[in-house]
């Protein structure tokens, strides 16, 4: 998840116990801070100071960060657009013998951020991957929530046109897990908006603002309810959001067969006029017309 380094004074790191160099050939995974300079761990510190090759997220974003730990590996840009192409050459360094560190922007890499596929060509090529794990957005929201974390389903980003964000709410819709997404800050009031559709006013919900940095929020309780707080306060809508959904209760069949009514209906209504729109959504569905009625101007 993308964010930019709290302006806090660098971590001094102290050396590892017999510190080594790195194992020739190894692929490491490391974890850098959502915000706050101190979550950085000594031995992240450690490995990027030591490996020869470190592939960023964007290379001006992790400058400053590297700059101040005094890491001088040669940095290389691994992104969405050129990890297809850059994956070969990187694996074929290592295979020489080569230490490479992958980072994003912030938190740890994978998670709703690019080296899926350079990870997966290493280990097709044989190449030891390490994980030098530490900060997520998504664990730390989950952490404070005060929602279920037994089980939970990490959603990631939503998509930017709304049928489509609200098609993948509504597969979601009846899911028991508790629900996690990444947002930004140009998408949160409509995103929350669509959630308040099709999830209902009254989900339970968590909004994790800006994790640990300078103005850190963390608003909880139902989702009508933190959608009216983040409207009625601009500053509420800055910096980068994980937005957290208590899951579905067991619901009965009625209430069921009227979840999948509106989906259905939410599928037809632009499609074909009122009535019919309707009529096909209550037969399919089993759900009665009159409240199908009611939702058709939503």
């Amino acid at each position: 998840m993308n964010s930019q380094f709290e302006s806090m004074p660098a971590m001094i790191a102290k050396p590892m116990s017999n510190p080594r160099s790195p194992d020739a050939g190894c692929l490491y995974v490391v974890a850098t801070p959502i915000g706050h300079r101190d979550d950085f761990s000594a031995r992240a510190v450690d490995t990027l100071r030591k490996v020869s090759v470190i592939a960023c997220e964007d290379t001006r974003h992790s400058a400053p960060l590297l700059n101040s730990i005094g890491a001088v590996g040669k940095r290389v840009a691994l992104h969405d657009h050129n990890e297809a192409e850059a994956c070969a050459g990187l694996v074929a360094q290592m295979r020489l013998g080569e230490s490479i560190a992958l980072i994003s922007d912030a938190g740890t890499p994978l998670v709703s951020d690019p080296g899926f596929r350079l990870v997966q060509a290493a280990v097709k090529a044989g190449v030891r991957v390490v994980p030098i794990p530490g900060p997520s957005a998504l664990v730390a929201a989950l952490s404070v929530a005060g929602l279920a974390t037994d089980r939970f389903s990490f959603e990631g980003f939503l998509p930017n046109k709304r049928a489509a964000r609200r098609g993948v709410l509504d597969a979601l819709a009846q899911d028991p897990r508790t629900l996690v997404f990444y947002e930004a800050r140009h998408r949160i009031l409509e995103s929350l908006e669509d959630m308040v559709h099709v999830f209902g006013a009254d989900r339970e919900a968590v909004v994790a603002r800006e994790l640990t940095k300078t103005f850190e929020t963390i608003l909880r309780g139902a989702l009508a309810d933190v959608l009216q707080r983040i409207r009625d306060d601009s500053d509420q809508q800055l910096g980068e959001f994980v937005v957290i959904v208590s899951g579905a209760a067991n619901l009965d069949v009625d209430a069921r067969r009227l979840l999948e009514g509106r989906r259905i209906l939410d599928l037809l209504k632009d499609e074909l006029p009122p009535s019919r729109a309707v009529r096909l959504a209550a037969e399919i569905s089993g759900a009665p017309k009159n409240a199908l009625y009611k939702l058709i101007d939503e």
